[in-house]
């Protein structure tokens, strides 16, 4: 079974590729090395059907490399790269495994205890050891043992209450878009546009995203990293009516 650890290397692979210079392979650590508590820290706090702390350490060499850019606070840039890595793993897992997991704090720290596995960034002549140090445990009120059940039931009402013969719809498939905001513009303004320009939406960048069927919006969600591609981790939905609604001008 997938683990959280297990997807959150699958995204490092993809995102350290994407955004560091050179695009250096992070790769397994297959050699015995003896362990070492020096280094720079950044450590999640989970919760959801894990619970616990997911620290990420960095050979302090690294931070003296421009991998984030030149003129760029190698630091910080890190500590957010890594934040994304540990917010898109809890999407991957959620998609892979239907697992849910959340970031509640993210924070440097000094780095403590052995490591559960390690890694390399290697680029040409150069590498770096990166660890990783798994201190999750499963929830025991997990949401398979405890909301089960009541899902199922939850199901069984939502589809009572649709009109006989709904079922007949239920493979029909449909567009689905996300909507990140909108804004007005003149259209002289609209003409006027060309590459590099910015336009500024009506939405914060921490505001939930629209998932939208037609012109209806069926749920509302926070955007996540699943193997290289934008995905949707849901946070509330519409009632089962209400979606149907976003349905009816299709036919």
């Amino acid at each position: 079974m997938s683990t959280y650890l297990d997807c959150w290397v699958s995204v490092a692979r993809s995102l350290f590729s994407q955004a560091l210079a050179g695009q250096p392979e992070f790769l397994d650590n297959n050699r015995a090395e003896p362990e070492s508590n020096a280094g720079l820290g950044f450590a999640a706090s989970l919760t959801g059907d894990v619970k616990g702390t997911f620290t990420v350490v960095l050979d302090p060499l690294i931070i003296e490399a421009p991998l984030l850019g030149d003129g760029v606070d190698q630091t910080a840039a890190w500590e957010e790269l890594l934040r994304e890595t540990m917010e898109a793993a809890a999407g991957e897992w959620l998609a892979i495994a239907g697992k849910k997991c959340s970031v509640d704090s993210f924070r440097a720290v000094r780095p403590e205890g052995l490591a559960t596995r390690a890694f390399r960034l290697v680029m040409a002549a150069n590498s770096w050891a990166i660890t990783v140090r798994d201190q999750l445990e499963s929830n025991d009120r997990s949401e398979r043992d405890v909301k089960g059940p009541t899902k199922a039931l939850q199901v069984d009402v939502a589809a009572s209450a649709l009109s006989p013969g709904i079922e007949l719809l239920l493979d029909v498939e449909l567009e689905a878009a996300l909507r990140f905001g909108c804004c007005e513009m003149p259209l002289g303004e609209m003409l006027e546009l060309g590459p590099g320009d910015v336009v500024e939406l009506d939405r914060h960048v921490a505001d939930s995203v629209d998932l939208v069927v037609g012109s209806k919006i069926v749920a509302k969600g926070d955007v996540v990293l699943i193997n290289g591609n934008f995905g949707l981790r849901v946070t509330e939905v519409a009632e089962p009516q209400k979606r149907l609604e976003s349905i009816r001008c299709l036919f």
